[in-house]
């Protein structure tokens, strides 16, 4: 195992903010999850995953915007940010938890179409970072 020399700076690649590369393959999953739920007569399940897929971006695109008012406040404070999305998060879910107790079955596309859009963007921005790290070794 080896160690960093400690006068060696780290180098830590920069993580993809773009939304355009997930919204894409989140729109091939929506495709594939509409043509589905369709065919097995669910079609109300497409319809909440849709949802719960649109909220997770349209959250993305929440964060992005609260990072940059933190950001430019002389003094930036990560307890607000924080305050922001829980609350912001708690709200999400707890629509996409009324839909899956109320419309059951059909609702839990809304949870489904949260988690899937979640796991997207999040390998969107860990993958490549991963390959920059590995490149530095």
């Amino acid at each position: 195992m080896s160690t960093a020399a400690p006068d060696s700076t780290s180098y830590y690649p920069a993580a993809p903010t773009g939304l355009r590369r997930p919204a894409i393959i989140a729109a091939v999953v929506v495709a594939i999850v509409i043509g589905v739920s369709i065919a097995v007569g669910h079609v109300w399940f497409a319809v909440f995953f849709v949802a719960g897929t649109v909220a997770i971006f349209v959250n993305a695109i929440l964060v992005r915007r609260a990072v940059e008012v933190v950001a430019a406040q002389e003094h930036p404070r990560k307890q607000a940010l924080a305050v922001n999305s829980a609350v912001r998060l708690g709200a999400i879910t707890v629509l996409a938890l009324v839909a899956a107790f109320l419309v059951r079955p059909d609702g839990l596309g809304a949870m489904f179409g949260l988690a899937i859009g979640q796991v997207v963007l999040v390998l969107n921005t860990v993958i490549p970072v991963m390959k920059g790290l590995r490149k530095q070794l």
